[in-house]
């Protein structure tokens, strides 16, 4: 038997306009404690963002959410925070802002194996 994997996961959210507070879904996150273990997938739809806020820059946003997407692997070229560890990482990727970009709070959950759920929040919560 499979031993399951405590972890914590948010969605990553596209807030065009940050005053009116209406948002659609772009990614998610997810960090595992004790795997050592943290993936982001996103996928901005660029029509989607168009409807929302046609006088946002989409390649603007789709920059920052690959900043986000370096960041969360570690990558030398994601600036100082990419590192630290993932702890940090997916805190600091986490925490409250008042920017275009912004998570959901952190959920727990258990899995067998974390690939496959990251794809599967990814599937149920983006696409």
């Amino acid at each position: 038997m499979q031993e399951r994997h405590l972890y914590e996961y948010a969605v990553i959210r596209i807030v065009p306009k940050v005053e009116r507070e209406e948002f659609f879904n772009v990614g998610v996150i997810l960090y595992s404690k004790n795997q050592k273990f943290i993936d982001m997938r996103y996928q901005l739809d660029k029509n989607k963002l168009a409807a929302f806020c046609p006088d946002l820059d989409a390649e603007q946003v789709e920059k920052n959410l690959k900043a986000f997407h370096l960041i969360s692997l570690g990558e030398k070229n994601g600036g100082p925070i990419a590192l630290m560890d993932i702890a940090s990482r997916f805190r600091w990727l986490t925490a409250t802002r008042s920017s275009v970009i912004q998570t959901s709070k952190t959920h727990p959950g258990f899995s067998n194996h974390l690939e496959d759920t990251v794809s599967c929040l990814f599937n149920e919560l983006v696409l």
